[in-house]
């Protein structure tokens, strides 16, 4: 960030009197401009024992295959905007929610939860945002395609629990894929 959405002036990084963060403040108007984590809401629809992905028309990872997921809005819920995702990507419409994988993912400054949900019908197809949109068995997810790393984890929990019929919600820290290189030390 260089200038303030308050008034246009210059920002400068500083801890504010009262705060433990490093922030951009304004020495013009004062304003503290705070940046917080996005949520990223998603669901994993269900049809028996298949599941509803959609192929990415849009980067990134445009082309490979996701839960229908994007980042919430303000003035929305989770399960709002996890509806309204699942509406803009494969124009589907769900019923009986349960929250059900939440997952941390600090180094990108993000939140992604995804709820369970059967589709209220058959009724759904591709989304402004999606090329493809189609139900797998498990058999048939393209593993090797999917597009993030809390789809990959969170259909594989869901077939695992699948097994016994219990899906307790569930915690996750991703930490990065790759982590950077220690500074040798002199």
């Amino acid at each position: 960030m260089k200038f303030c959405s308050a008034c246009g002036k210059t920002v400068i990084q500083r801890i504010p009197e009262g705060d433990t963060r490093l922030r951009y403040v304004c020495e013009h108007c004062q304003t503290i401009h705070y940046q917080n984590p996005n949520i990223v809401a998603g669901v994993l629809p269900s049809h028996g024992s298949r599941v509803l992905l959609c192929r990415r028309a849009i980067e990134p990872r445009r082309g490979y295959w996701t839960l229908p997921a994007g980042f919430m809005e303000n003035g929305e819920t989770l399960e709002q905007a996890a509806r309204r995702e699942t509406v803009e990507e494969a124009c589907a419409q769900v019923e009986a929610m349960s929250l059900y994988h939440l997952f941390d993912l600090p180094h990108i400054n993000q939140v992604h939860v995804f709820f369970r949900a059967e589709l209220a019908d058959l009724n759904f197809d591709v989304g402004v945002e999606s090329l493809e949109v189609r139900l797998f068995e498990e058999s048939e997810i393209p593993w090797d395609e999917l597009a993030f790393r809390t789809v990959s984890r969170t259909l594989e929990c869901y077939y695992r629990d699948r097994k016994t019929q219990d899906y307790p919600v569930r915690t996750e820290c991703l930490p990065p894929l790759f982590a950077l290189p220690t500074p040798a030390t002199p």
